[in-house]
């Protein structure tokens, strides 16, 4: 079975950072370009970054450009999101997901606000 497992969520107050992070099993996670999405209440989902398979090539929305940092470590089948300098319009449902969209987490909520 294939589990991503989001982490690293919570309230943070605007100007600060969070990181999170995603810990697949079930896939040969090396093996797949992955993808950040959010999702803020009451919107549709957002793409937010994406990396390839090696982490050598990063995309990123405009609204996060500069602010947000993706990476992964293939050897712990873990997916990051580094978020810096968070803004309130920030504030959403993190999903990591499989690029191509065959798989997705659960979740994790961030909330910016003072």
């Amino acid at each position: 079975e294939v589990q991503l497992v989001e982490s690293g969520g919570g309230l943070v107050q605007p100007g600060g950072s969070l990181r999170l992070s995603c810990a697949a099993s079930g896939l040969t996670f090396g093996s797949y370009a992955m993808s950040w999405v959010r999702q803020a209440p009451g919107k549709g989902p957002e793409w937010v970054s994406r990396i390839n398979i090696g982490g050598d090539s990063t995309y990123y929305a405009d609204s996060v450009k500069g602010r947000f940092t993706i990476s992964r470590d293939n050897a712990k089948n873990t997916l990051y999101l580094q978020m810096n300098n968070l803004k309130p319009e920030d504030t959403a449902v993190y999903f990591c997901a499989t690029a191509a969209g065959s798989y997705r987490g659960q979740g994790t909520p961030v909330t910016v606000s003072s």
